[in-house]
C-alpha cells in the first residue's frame, strides 16, 4: 500500500501534516502552519522534492539519535524525521520518504464527518 498524508490541526488552531508510510508509521513531521492552505503548499513541496538526494540534510541529535530534515530548493525545512536508533535505520527511513512522499493522497483530519 502506498504512503499518503494527514492534515490535523492542533489545539492552537495550528495546522500540520505527517506523511505516513504504506504500513500506517510516520516517517516526515510538518512544522506547524497558521493556515491549512500552507500546510497544503508543504506537502506540494515534500512531493516536490522527496525524490532529490541533496535535498536530505542528515543530522545527529544532542542525544546520539539520528534523524533527517527534509529542505525545499529554498533551503527551509519541510519536514523532519523521528529520530532513529542507528545511521542505517534513518537512511531507510530516507528511502521511506523518497518512494512515499510523491503519494497524492491526503486525508484531511479536519474535516468533521
Amino acid at each position: 500500500m502506498a504512503g499518503w498524508y494527514e492534515i490535523s490541526q492542533a489545539s492552537d488552531g495550528q495546522y500540520r501534516f505527517i506523511l505516513k508510510a504504506g504500513n500506517g508509521e510516520p516517517i516526515l513531521n510538518s512544522e506547524l502552519y497558521k493556515a491549512k492552505a500552507s500546510a497544503v503548499n508543504g506537502i506540494e513541496s515534500i512531493q516536490k522534492n522527496s525524490g532529490d538526494d541533496a535535498r536530505y540534510e542528515r543530522l545527529t541529535a544532542k542525544n546520539g539519535k539520528p534523524y533527517f530534515n527534509l529542505k525545499a530548493a529554498n533551503h527551509q525545512i519541510i519536514g523532519t524525521s523521528q529520530f532513529y536508533a542507528s545511521e542505517a535505520s534513518r537512511d531507510k527511513g530516507i528511502e521511506s520518504v523518497k518512494n512515499n512522499g510523491s503519494s497524492t493522497t491526503i486525508k484531511d483530519l479536519t474535516v468533521q464527518a
